[in-house]
């Protein structure tokens, strides 16, 4: 039926011409159209379904997937809402089924969730997996590249063994070390005396056997005792202070030997030689007075214009030999200053002996054999820079002074020269002279003084007393020396007037001193210490004074207090000079300095518990910082016998401290740069060969201008045990370190189980003698190396920081070189006193050794050398051994430390409060900087205004060389 109507419908629409051919045909016609028309019917009955299908599938397809999406998201409230409201009517449900519905809904609802949070940490945990194994992958990239550098330094390191072994099969030259002992067995000889014609022209090379004094002997000294032979006449003694002094401070010495066998020099305390009756005065400038009173006869005139010296007693001495070679007179004046007793040699035939005084005759003295001293004004020993006044400021009250009254003044006038008198003129003139300068010239004793007119020499005599004269040469920027009238190079009173005149700062101006012999001369540049001049230069004196500029005379002012402290002071530093001078004489190197015994604060039988160090914390793993050595000392004692042939100026003049032999010394010269390829190249590890390069050759080899070295860490440490683990463990790995040594201060021992990390290395835990701040300076003998890198127990530093400062310590070798930096800066407020600065500055002038470099020498000179009211200071507070070391190093060197580049990272951030931190911590600070600049008289500190950098840093270089180092 459809399908009819569907087809008859197209009819009624055909046009009138197709409806007239119907009605006008004939049957058979109309049989065939009919035929006709239904063929052409289902034709289009077939493309009507065609078509049909056509549309209807895609809307088929459509709604289909339509329905699949709203199905995939039922979660969605939103959006299924309105499906279920287009699909259910939840109105016309009961309450029952709307419950099971939403009940239904709600477990569901449920289940999706758990399968949610199951999903969510199924993916949280693959990506925590992903993250460790990606942390895993640079980790094992990180250890790549370290094993890549350890092995390319362990291949510098055959290297370096292999150049190590080369030399050792080609040295040519003795391996040096400590003398060994050359001593003689038998006593002097016994030889014919000689007569006073030999003693006069007596040398070193004709009266002197030096057969006993070999090279190796160590130069040993006996000293006859002067209470078992005396040699004085009969009613003289010798000065008790004088003979118990000595004898106690020859006991010091280390050259002293009580065996006379093994002597290479005897010495004779002859004088000086007093009455038995002035023993008991103390006074020694009184002595001459009491005298004078206490003679009641001729007899005992007769007695006093002798000598007081009994030749016949010096010639029997169990040793003399027959003619006193190697023996040595010592006549130290003391109380009596302007007796004829000063000289109670003069006139006597003392055969070959050597005669030691501080006056003498013009054809007495035997230039290069007698030895001239000044008289002994000082202390036994011991501090004596209270003695001494202030460096500061440059020029006095007075431009010149001098007091002094020619005595005897019976005998003046015919032993007084025209030129003498000319002087004294010029003199009064130019004091009352049209000047600004003033000047304090007295030529007369005011008040006048008694004095025995028969036994002095004519010579100026001192005035007022010991303090009156001090206080005015503390005024003084000069001091005047009038030569002995006469025909003597030395006197008494003249080598009294300069050991006054440097206590107190006055530098010495010694009129006529090229007529004159000064003490100590083959040994000690006066001319570094005092104005020299002719007689003949008089009336210049003012126009020289006035050109002397403030540096030159506070340089003058401050090596004549060093001579006077290390030289003069004292009866110790007088009998040390003394020795020191025949022995230099003589070319025998001094006794070897004495290093401080370490004590291991285990037991012989503990061994301590070992720990593995952590790895790689300090380093970067792309980055070699040099190769791996085993322990390698510093050479030692090398220059034993040629240190004081070619630099005795400098031992004398600038390090003052003639007394020892050093293992080393940072003064010690370096060779010209051919040398390391030409014949001396024995320890020298060039860059590249010689050939030089970037990082990647200056990280094989030290380079610079010195052989091969390793440095030793000195650690000092009280009760912070983890903090000391931790860094001691960083120090694992660290290249060119010999040894670590912790200073362990605290009385109790280390625990027991405390586990000490293994870090390649001896690490030496040294027993400190007391808890003191000092100890960290302290020369032990297992501080094999010349750079000692003193840290803090709670300092972190990095290796390539520790490194880059050895480095640069390398080419510094006499200076401080480290990283924290400070500076002394002057109060305003006050205007009289130093304070103690860490503020940021573009200036420094101390480097603290929390975290520095220094030399050993250093060590043994804190120990030894400087004041000990210093090191009593340093205790006192429990601070400022760093700001002592400062002090001593620029005192010595006149220059200031150099800081070196850190990466930011010196202090430990997880450590406990360290004295540092406390609120007195700068307070004591500030005190102890002026009371070392009382100490030395002057503040040393110099300031400097730069920091070291490596090379290359913040340098351009193509990407094919490396830097120096990467961060610094």
């Amino acid at each position: 039926m459809s399908v009819a109507f569907d087809l008859d419908k197209p009819l009624d629409m055909d046009s009138g011409k197709e409806k007239q051919v119907l009605i006008t045909a004939g049957p058979n016609a109309r049989h065939n159209i009919s035929i006709s028309w239904m063929r052409r019917c289902r034709h289009y009955k077939l493309a009507i379904i065609i078509l049909l299908l056509l549309v209807l599938l895609p809307l088929l397809a459509h709604r289909r997937l339509l329905s699949a999406e709203q199905d995939a998201q039922p979660t969605d409230v939103h959006r299924s809402r309105p499906l279920l409201d287009a699909y259910e009517d939840f109105s016309a449900m009961r309450a029952s089924d709307l419950k099971m519905r939403i009940e239904e809904m709600l477990r569901i609802k449920s289940t999706v969730s758990v399968e949610l949070r199951e999903l969510e940490s199924r993916r949280q945990k693959l990506q925590s997996d992903i993250s460790q194994y990606n942390q895993k992958i640079e980790e094992l990239k990180q250890e790549l590249l370290r094993e890549q550098t350890e092995l390319e330094r362990l291949k510098i390191s055959v290297e370096q063994a292999q150049v190590a072994q080369q030399e050792a099969v080609q040295r040519n030259t003795p391996e040096l070390a400590l003398p060994r002992t050359l001593l003689p067995s038998v006593l002097p000889r016994k030889m014919l005396a000689v007569g006073s014609d030999v003693s006069d022209a007596c040398e070193m090379h004709n009266c002197f056997d030096h057969s006993r004094c070999s090279l190796t002997s160590g130069f040993p000294v006996y000293l006859y005792d002067p209470d078992v032979h005396s040699v004085q006449r009969a009613g003289y003694d010798i000065d008790g202070f004088l003979k118990t002094t000595l004898k106690q401070t020859l006991g010091y010495n280390a050259h002293i030997v009580r065996e006379p066998k093994q002597a290479c020099i005897y010495l004779v305390l002859v004088g000086e030689a007093l009455l038995e009756q002035d023993l008991l005065r103390n006074n020694r400038y009184a002595a001459q007075e009491a005298e004078h009173q206490q003679r009641a006869t001729a007899a005992n005139d007769k007695q006093h214009k002798e000598s007081p010296i009994d030749m016949q007693k010096l010639y029997a001495l169990p040793y003399w030999g027959g003619d006193g070679r190697n023996h040595v007179l010592l006549n130290l004046a003391r109380r009596d200053l302007s007796s004829t007793r000063n000289n109670p040699l003069l006139g006597q035939n003392t055969m070959r002996a050597i005669v030691v005084q501080s006056s003498f005759e013009r054809n007495q003295f035997r230039p290069g054999y007698d030895l001239i001293v000044p008289p002994i004004l000082g202390p036994p020993g011991g501090d004596v820079w209270q003695e001494c006044a202030s460096m500061l400021p440059a020029r006095r009250k007075y431009l010149l002074s001098f007091q002094g009254e020619l005595r005897p003044t019976g005998i003046v006038q015919t032993a007084a020269q025209p030129l003498d008198d000319f002087i004294l003129e010029h003199l009064k003139d130019m004091s009352h002279g049209a000047t600004q300068d003033q000047f304090q010239l007295q030529f007369e004793c005011v008040p006048a003084i008694e004095q025995h007119q028969e036994l002095a020499l004519v010579d100026w005599t001192l005035c007022g007393t010991e303090s009156s004269r001090k206080q005015l040469l503390k005024d003084s920027t000069f001091a005047l020396i009038l030569p002995p009238l006469g025909a003597r190079v030395s006197s008494t009173l003249m080598l009294a007037r300069l050991f006054e005149a440097l206590r107190s700062g006055a530098v010495p101006v010694i009129l006529g001193a090229d007529e004159l012999r000064l003490p100590y001369a083959e040994t000690i540049d006066w001319r570094r210490v005092a104005v020299l001049l002719p007689k003949a230069r008089i009336t210049e004196l003012h126009f020289l004074l006035r050109a002397v500029q403030d540096a030159d005379l506070l340089l003058l002012r401050r090596q004549g207090r060093l001579i006077w402290e290390r030289y003069l002071s004292s009866v110790q530093a007088t009998v040390d000079t003394l020795i020191a001078s025949l022995r230099d004489r003589l070319g025998i190197p001094p006794r070897p300095v004495v290093n401080i015994i370490a004590q291991s604060v285990f037991n012989s039988s503990f061994i301590p518990l070992k720990s593995e160090p952590p790895v790689g914390m300090d380093t970067e793993p792309e980055e070699s910082l040099g190769p791996i050595e085993p322990p390698y000392p510093s050479p030692a004692f090398r220059r034993n016998y040629t240190i004081l042939r070619l630099q005795s100026k400098e031992a004398w003049n600038d390090w003052f401290d003639p007394f020892y032999l050093y293992p080393q010394l940072p003064f010690d010269p370096a060779l010209p740069s051919e040398a390391k390829f030409m014949g001396s190249h024995t320890g020298f590890r060039p860059i590249g060969k010689g050939i030089g390069g970037a990082g990647k050759e200056f990280s094989e080899a030290l380079g610079g201008n010195y052989p091969r070295e390793q440095f030793t860490i000195v650690m000092l440490t009280y009760e912070r045990e983890q903090v000391l683990m931790d860094s001691l463990g960083r120090l694992y790995g660290l290249p060119y370190l010999h040894k670590v040594v912790v200073v362990w201060n605290s009385p109790k021992p280390p625990l027991d189980d405390l586990r000490w990390p293994d870090i390649g290395v001896p690490v030496s835990v040294v027993r400190a003698p007391r808890n003191s701040l000092n100890n960290r300076f302290l020369p032990f003998d297992v501080i094999e190396t010349e750079a000692v890198l003193s840290v803090d127990d709670d300092a972190h530093l990095r290796h390539d920081e520790i490194l880059f400062g050895f480095r640069v310590w390398r080419e510094h070798r006499d200076r401080v070189v480290g990283f924290p930096g400070r500076y002394h800066a002057w109060d305003l407020s006050s205007n009289n006193m130093w304070h103690y600065n860490s503020n940021y500055s573009c200036e420094l002038s101390m480097v603290l050794t929390g975290a520095a470099f220094i030399h050993k020498y250093y060590m043994y000179l804190y120990t030894y050398h400087i004041p000990q009211a210093i090191r009593d200071k340093v205790d006192e507070y429990m601070n400022c051994e760093d700001i002592a070391m400062n002090f001593l190093v620029s005192h010595m060197t006149r220059k200031p430390p150099v800081k070196v580049t850190s990466r930011w990272t010196f202090r430990c951030p997880g450590c406990p409060v360290s004295l540092s931190e406390d609120d007195t911590h700068f307070q004591e600070r500030h005190k102890c900087i002026n009371f070392f600049s009382q100490v030395f008289g002057y503040t040393p500190l110099l300031n400097t205004q730069y920091r070291a950098d490596s090379i290359l840093f913040k340098t351009r270089i193509p990407h094919d060389k490396q830097k120096c180092f990467k961060y610094i």
